[in-house]
């Protein structure tokens, strides 16, 4: 998983924070909402990383495949 910087954590913490607050109108505190932010981090987050690397391995791949075809094209005919 990417590293977070304190700054981007604590910033991620208040947006969970706000969340509560617009969608649930509870207010929580920094500890309740670091509990939530580690357990998405923990539990979710790996589902959306691995869904990133087969996006990203996807585009790869059409990539490669559009280069090889553009390499065929450059073949000089015998």
């Amino acid at each position: 998983m990417p590293r977070l910087t304190a700054e981007k954590k604590r910033e991620m913490i208040r947006e969970i924070q706000n969340f509560f607050w617009e969608e649930r109108g509870e207010e929580i505190g920094e500890i309740a909402a670091e509990t939530c932010f580690e357990f998405i981090k923990d539990r979710l987050g790996p589902v959306f990383y691995n869904a990133a690397i087969r996006d990203a391995r996807e585009i790869a791949e059409q990539r490669m495949q559009t280069l090889e075809e553009d390499l065929y094209a450059l073949e000089k005919h015998i």
